[in-house]
């Protein structure tokens, strides 16, 4: 009989990934917050219809932000791309 490897998935890429994750403490953590937080939402909808126009309209506000704050990104590195080609041909 063969020894086990120490590595249970030594052909899957992920498996470094997922243990270096694991080792760290906040990982559970960090993906337990927002499922204890989706769950609580999704009961106070049960109690509170409501509250669905509010979470609409936060997920807008904060959807929008984020397009906003892309955009500005975007330009910005759309200028980095376009600064060498401009000064190339100022200097010719």
């Amino acid at each position: 009989m063969e020894t086990p490897s120490p590595n249970p998935m030594p052909m899957c890429p992920m498996a470094e990934t997922c243990k270096g994750m694991m080792s760290k403490p906040f990982s559970g953590f960090a993906l337990a917050v927002p499922g204890v937080t989706f769950v609580l939402l999704g009961i106070l909808i049960v109690f509170e219809p409501r509250i669905v126009a509010w979470v609409m309209a936060a997920a807008f506000v904060f959807i929008g932000a984020m397009m906003l704050m892309m955009r500005s990104f975007i330009r910005r590195i759309g200028r980095k791309f376009q600064e060498p080609t401009a000064r190339g041909s100022q200097t010719s």
